[in-house]
Parts: C-alpha cells; structure tokens; sequence
C-alpha cells in the first residue's frame, strides 16, 4: 500500500523486519491508532484467517502493523510485502519458505532446493510440494509461539494458480499459525467453510471507514485549523477514507496562507486526483473506464438503470466485477441493487466524464429520465430532465403528480428546488402546474408567492365545462384557507375552508382532508375540542376509505394533536405510534413530512412525560427528515430541545438551538408570524428560569398584546394554545416579582378555562404552578387540595407540569403521594431524588426496595392483578413478575399476601 505520509514514521516503532525482503513499514506519522479494529482481529487469532479487503487508502496495510504491533508477547509475526513479481507461484512459495526459514532455520531444505531448480515454463506440482512442506512445518510451530503470517497487498500478486495455491496452503494450515491477509480485492477463493466454522474474520471497506471521532483526531493531530461546520464539512465529505484526509493535509501544508486553505474534499483536483487515477482507474480494463465515466453522472444506480443509460445489457457483469475488485461503490440497501460512487471518486469521474464518454452528458441524463419515468419514479425523472436542460420535459412530468401525491407526501424541498430551475413562463402555462406550486408555497409558508401565484389561475377561467369551473374554483377556496391559517385569519379560513369542503369533487380527498385538517386546529385554538375531535374522525374516515397510509398517517397525527390538549398523553402516544404504524411499508430512502412531524411529536410526549434522553432522541431524528423535506415542524423540534435544555441548566445550549431554529426561519423565507411568537415564548421561559424578568416582562407584554383581546391575531398552527401559555408564563412572572395575589388569580381563570373547554392539560400546568405558589405563600393544606386536583387532571398521563414540584419541594410531594396514592402518582415518586427505604428480613440482612418496586407493591395491595399493574405502571408483565418476586425476596415471604402483611408490619405500607 502506498505511504501517504511525507514525512517517515516515528523512530521510536519497535519493526520486526528479518531482512530487507520481509520488512515490516513503520505506522505513517500522525497515525490514528484504531484498537476498534485490533479488538476485532485479536478475536480472530483463533481462526485461520483474517482478510482485511478494502479500496486503495482505506489503511488496510497501516491496520496489519499496528496490530502485529498490538499482538501478545507470545505471538511472533512474519510480514511479507507482495508485488506483481509474487504472481508466480514458484517465487512466491520460494520467498514464503525463506522468510519462515528465519524462524525455523532446519524447515524445508530439500524443498527450497526443488523450487530453485524448476523451470518456470515446467508444469509443478504445488500441491504436492505445499503437502510436504506442511507437514514438515507442523512438526516445528507450537502452540506456545504462534506464528502471524502477514500478506500484505496480496491483490498485485493475485492470479488463478496463485489463488488456487493459497486455497490448498489455508485449507490444510497446520495449528499455531494464523494468515493475515490485506486485499483491495477479495480473494478468489472458497471461504464458505471457514465462515462456518468460525476460522475467518472479514474486515471490509465499512469497517475500515475512520469514525467521526478517529477523522477528527487525525485532523488534530497535524494541527488542522478547521473548526465548526467546515469540519463536520470535511469529515463528512471524506467518507471515513484515509487517504483523502491525509491528501488534504499535505495540500494544507503545502499552503501559503490561510486564504488559499482548501477548505473542501474535491476528488477531481491535485493529489487526490492523481491518486485516484494512478492506484485504481488506469489499472481497470477499457470497458469499465467506459462504464465509469458513462454512468458518473448519476447519483444512485442499478444495473437496470446503467443498461439503459449506456444502451448496453452487460452492466451487472460489470457491477460484479467493481464489487469483486473494491472500486469505491457504496451500497444503499441490503439487496445489492442500488448503489452509488464515493464522493470523491465520483468528483474525479465526474470531471473528466465529458473528455472520456463517447455520448453527451446531456444523453444520458435524458436516457435516465425515460427509465426512471417509466418506473414510476417520478421525481427521479423530473430531476434527470433538469440536470438534461430539458425544462420543458420537467415541466409536463411535473405534471404528472397528483396534488394527492405532494399533500400527502408533503416534501416541498423537492418542488421549490424545480421550481428554481423551472421559468415563470412555464409555471404559469397550465391550471394544473399553478395549482401544484400554489400548494408547495402554502405548505413551505411563503404566503405572498403562494396567493400571487394562484391569483393566475383567473386566466383561465371561464373553464372549458361548468365541472372543471367548479373544481378549479373550489381549489381556489382550499388554497385560499390555507393561507389564510397560515396569516392568523381566523374568519377568512373557517369561510374559505367550509365553502371548499362544500364544493371539492371527491377525487380531491387530499384538498378536502388538507381543509378538515386547517379547521380542526383552528377548533384546538378556539378550545372547541369536540369539533376538533368530530373533524378528526371525518378525515381519518376519509383517508381509510381512499386508502392512503400518509393520510391515515396524518389523520393520527391531528387526533393525538387533541388528545394532547385534552391532557391524554399516553393516549396521543397511541395515536402516534399508530400513525408511524401505517408508514411502516413505505421506503426508509424516500422522505415524507408527515413521519417527521410524527417522529418530533412523539419526542415532545416524551418530555411531557419526564422522559428527556428518550425524548430528545426522537427530535433529532424528526429533525434530520423535516429538514429534508423543508417541513416547518422543524420548529417543534428546536422549541422542545430548547425547554429541555433549560430544565437541566444548560442555558447556552438552548439558546443556541432556537438561534438555529430562527436561522432556519430566514433561510426558508418563512413569514414571522408563523414562528416569532413560539421561539419567544420559549426564551421567556429561560429568561425566568435565569432571573433575568426585565426581558421576559417586556416580551409577555409583546406577546398578551398581539394574541389576547378583541382584536387578537388566530395563533400559530404549531402552537394553537400559545395565548393560554403566554398567561402561565405571565403568572410565573408574577410570583416571581411577588405579585401572588394576581398570580393566583390568573392560575385560577387557567384552571377553570381548562376544566369548561376540556383541557386538561392547560389545568394541570396551572394547578401545578399554583401548588408550588401556595407552599411560597405557606399556605399548605390549601396547597394539598390544589395536588390533589392537579393529580386527578394528570390521569392522562402527564408529568412534565410537576416537574417543578419534584425539584423545588421533593420531600413534601413525596409525603402527599405515599399519603394518598393515586394514578399519576407511582410515576412520579420515580422522578423524586433516592431516598433509602429499607426493610429489614428476618435473617438479619438489610435489603434496599426501590422505587419501582414500591410502586408495584402499593398496587399489590391495592388488590390490583398483574396485568392491571402492568396497564398502570406501563410496564411489561414479564417486568411486574420480575419485580413481585424481588419483593418477595427483599421481604422474606411467600407470597402477595404475605408481602402487602409484612410490608405494613414494617411500616413500608400504611
């Protein structure tokens, strides 16, 4: 393998080098080491082969010296560093019986004599000699001082009668001595039998990809000045290949200044480049050059894809022969069907496509486009017919998609990335290219460009028929409501919407269920749940009668959204999961709206439910999908982190997540009124937390004005019940600033909204905030009664409320839960700091039951079966079982019975 550094290895690496024929490389300097990966290998020393097969520069040949530096004081190693000469069976068995002749200088006399006097154009009997020689060398290895022999670069030397060669010396080895070998191609040879037998270890291109944290220590180890984003750029770009991170740093030292830094990967200049070319494309045979450069315009391939791009029927022959000889293809699933390039191979390819490929680059995107057309693959195809300049073949596929299609699937990225390719000229040519990009606006919330571009669907009026009159009309109405949510127009939305839902034919379900969907948040935000939830059912009706899993998806999604409101929180988890349940046939490739808006809301339950770590997994992961897709539920996403954030402390962190969020907001061109009120709102919160009231005064004011009174803006649709949250926040200010009394009253107007409207959720917020003002107040028993209902309301299965109570008054809550037990409270006596309840058994011995356990035992006595513990502590029955006879244990006893007895004789129960 070629050294990538310019500088020789460090001095002070300990080389078993024999001689100069079987020398040992010292490690590059700067070298990551990588005990991963030498972990791995030393589990196969039990084995007879270890085969470490990769592309040029993935390091194969660094990891075979580091770990034959890494072995025991007991192994002994042999390197043999082969080239094309080894190709010849005959030199190479001559140079493997001379470097094992070092070890064992009696070994193999008389058969090193029978090689020197062959005659290479003589047919020879390796077999035969190799059987000798074996059995001759198993009489000299022990057990005791095993013997790691290395084949390093074993693909210059490989041929079929050296394949055939090594094939018989693996299969009859002789005990204590193991192979190593380093390939960029896979040996031909039959390893079936030591799979199963457990004798191999395969390490591959995947394995061998530097981890971030390896990228970033090799990086910092030759003092690289990148920081931040360009960074995560390069680490990212490079794939975890070695070779292009060490071609940076020789390009960045080899810099004059800073200003001409490359700052990027590009496989298509300088070394890498050169590299690339050198070590693997000029050593491929013509027709696969052709096929390289033919098919490097494509991001992902198949070999269908490729014979009908190349016009060829040979293309998985060649992919075969690319996977067998490692040249940089990616795998995109489990199948072996789709692939695409390295990045950077894919550079180099890509820019030296128009002086090698025979058919214009144009061609063959256009050739794409046909194929991917013709398998339904639509957006593939539109994006072909771009990257061909043909504008006018993407508009008519465009065309092509359903407004169904895009407001189910709701990726607007996609649309608004044609759309910049695609003239106004051609976006204003037809009813249904206006109404298809009216919709991608309205979703992306650019409302202005949204209601200008459907104003042009006047132009065609009066239509051909009254029906196609009435439809285009009432598409109008729809999009029209839609935007008029989006403005905080209360009015103009429920009028718009209800005509549109009047005067939609029915092959326009998704208009219809975009419009039940628009009303059924502005219900949450009036506070009328009831309609909220009779809207819900409609359009989840609607969606299971067309059939569309999207839409069910989303239909979910708007019932746990009322759900949640009404405090229902582990329900809406039900809902949720539901939700994600019918997605689950869908491609994991392909990108949908609505699993990251579920993803995000699961992950915003979770923190309702005191589950932070759970939670903010769940949002990362909606976040990268929303992203994608250009959804605004990114701002779910953001807000939450943001408020978990503050809970633990970490203020800076926080705020930096809402800074991003914002960044997003402008980047996408997103009017203000859809976000400026809900990342406010959340930084009011940290300000509180951090004492700094003046800001979060001054801001509440903002925010009371724009969204209470007469003339009150409708609330963002993330947000229905942002002014109800405005007042909690308010009254937190309040208690804050010793302002009690108006602080009570307002919790006392929250808690009442909440108990006529059916929020309950809005009444455990409030209830709770109130408690905590009470004890302030030193008004106690009052401050029970206010637990009390606030603990009733929270049968939904909410929790993030008493979060509060659990940090600031941990004692005190834990007395009122073991006082009088309720639904809401085992879950919570989880989140309360450890305290050491123990009970002493009758041999003496102390035992500690913990929380759960307590929990599982109060239900015991509370006469509750097994299943029903399991149904109210959300646990498995398997884990209630395991629990139950801890209990038994820890107390000594037999049975339930005995334990609920023994338990109050010890005063654990009253």
């Amino acid at each position: 393998m070629t050294d990538l550094s310019p500088l020789p290895g460090p001095a002070s690496v300990a080389v078993a080098a024999l001689d100069g024929r079987f020398f040992r490389p010292p490690l590059p300097d700067g070298y990551v080491l990588r005990p991963r990966l030498c972990e791995r290998l030393s589990a196969g020393l039990g084995g007879r082969l270890l085969l470490v097969s990769a592309p040029a520069g993935f390091g194969k040949s660094s990891l075979a010296v580091e770990f034959c530096q890494s072995l025991p004081a007991h192994w002994q190693s042999l390197w043999l560093g082969l080239s094309p000469r080894d190709n010849d069976p005959g030199r190479f068995l001559e140079r493997l019986l001379e470097g094992l002749q070092d070890y064992f200088p009696q070994l193999g006399s008389r058969a090193l004599g029978l090689l020197k006097m062959r005659q290479r154009h003589q047919p020879f009997a390796f077999e035969e000699w190799l059987d000798g020689l074996l059995d001759e060398l198993a009489l000299h290895l022990q057990t005791t001082a095993p013997l790691l022999l290395v084949l390093d670069d074993y693909h210059l030397a490989q041929g079929p009668v050296l394949d055939r060669c090594l094939q018989f010396f693996l299969n009859h080895l002789p005990d204590g001595l193991v192979v190593m070998v380093t390939s960029r191609q896979r040996p031909d040879w039959h390893l079936a039998r030591l799979r199963l037998s457990r004798q191999l270890l395969e390490l591959h291109e995947q394995d061998l990809r530097l981890t971030h944290d390896e990228a970033a220590a090799l990086l910092d180890r030759h003092s690289s000045s990148l920081r931040g984003e360009a960074l995560e750029n390069l680490i990212l770009r490079s794939e975890g290949w070695v070779a292009g991170l060490r071609f940076w740093l020789l390009a960045q030292s080899e810099a004059e200044s800073d200003s001409v830094l490359p700052h990027a990967l590009n496989g298509g200049e300088g070394l890498i480049r050169d590299y690339l070319l050198e070590e693997v494309i000029d050593c491929l045979p013509a027709e696969v050059q052709a096929f390289l450069f033919e098919t490097a315009s494509q991001e992902r391939f198949c070999s269908e894809l490729c014979d009908a791009v190349r016009e060829a029927h040979d293309s998985a022959e060649i992919l075969r022969f690319l996977l067998a000889h490692q040249v940089f293809l990616v795998p995109l699933d489990e199948h072996g069907h789709w692939y695409r390039y390295h990045h950077l191979f894919s550079d180099l390819l890509r820019s030296r496509a128009v002086a090698q490929a025979m058919v214009p680059t144009a061609t063959l995107h256009l050739r794409a486009c046909r194929w991917f057309n013709a398998q339904g693959l639509l957006d593939e195809a539109v994006e072909q017919a771009l990257r061909a300049g043909h504008l006018d073949v993407a508009a008519n596929l465009v065309q092509n998609l359903s407004e169904e299609q895009l407001l189910a699937e709701q990726n607007v990225g996609m649309l608004l990335r044609w759309k910049m390719d695609l003239p106004d000229s051609l976006l204003i040519s037809t009813p249904r290219l206006i109404v298809l990009y009216s919709w991608a606006l309205g979703l992306a919330c650019q409302l202005d460009a949204a209601e200008e571009l459907v104003s042009h669907l006047s132009r065609f009026l009066p239509a051909p028929s009254a029906t196609a009159q009435k439809s285009m009309l009432a598409q109008w109405l729809a999009l029209s409501g839609i935007i008029a949510r989006g403005r905080g127009q209360r009015e103009l939305t429920l009028t718009y919407c209800g005509e549109a839902l009047e005067s939609l034919p029915a092959k326009r379900y998704g208009q219809r269920l975009m419009c039940l969907s628009t009303l059924s948040n502005l219900a949450i935000a009036d506070g009328d749940l009831w309609r909220a939830r009779r809207l819900n059912r409609e359009s989840l009706e609607l969606a299971q009668r067309v059939g569309n899993p999207l839409f069910e998806a989303l239909a979910h999604y708007d019932r746990a959204r009322v759900l949640q409101a009404r405090g229902e929180i582990l329900r809406a988890l039900e809902e949720v999961h539901e939700g994600l349940g019918r997605l689950r046939g869908l491609s994991a490739q392909r990108l949908y709206a609505v699993r990251a808006r579920l993803t995000l809301y699961e992950g915003f339950l979770l923190a309702m439910r005191l589950q932070p770590q759970a939670a903010k997994v769940r949002l990362q992961a909606g976040l990268g999908e929303a992203r994608a897709c250009r959804d605004i539920s990114v701002l779910i996403g953001h807000c939450v982190i943001a408020r978990l954030d503050g809970a633990s402390g970490e203020f800076a962190k926080a705020f930096a997540e809402l800074a991003e969020a914002e960044r997003l907001m402008h980047i996408w061109d997103v009017p203000p009124i859809y976000y400026l009120a809900m990342i406010t709102l959340v930084k009011c919160e940290l300000w509180l937390a951090q004492g700094r009231t003046d800001l979060a005064e001054a801001w509440l004011v903002r925010l009371g004005q724009t969204y209470t009174g007469d003339r009150a803006a409708a609330p963002p649709e993330f947000h229905p019940q942002l002014p109800l949250h405005v007042e909690l926040q308010q009254a937190l200010l309040d208690v804050t600033q010793g302002k009690l009394m108006l602080a009570e009253g307002r919790l006392s107007v929250l808690h009442e909204n909440g108990q006529q409207t059916g929020r309950q959720l809005l009444s455990v917020m409030a209830l709770t905030q109130k408690v905590a003002l009470l004890l302030v107040a030193g008004r106690e028993p009052e401050a029970r009664k206010t637990l009390s209902l606030a603990l009733e309301a929270a049968a939904g299965g909410v929790l993030q409320p008493f979060d509060g109570l659990v940090k600031e008054h941990s004692d005190w809550l834990r007395g009122q839960l073991q006082a009088s037990p309720t639904l809401a409270g085992p879950q919570l006596l989880e989140h309360l700091p450890v305290t050491a309840l123990r009970v002493t058994v009758e041999c003496g011995a102390t035992e500690q039951l913990s929380s759960r356990e307590l929990a599982v035992l109060r239900l015991i006595a509370q006469g509750c079966s097994n299943q029903e513990i399991s149904e109210q502590l959300f646990i498995s029955l398997h884990t209630v079982k395991t629990h139950a006879s801890h209990i038994n244990s820890k107390l000594g006893v037999g049975r339930r019975t005995q334990a609920v007895a023994r338990a109050k004789s010890l005063g654990v129960l009253s």
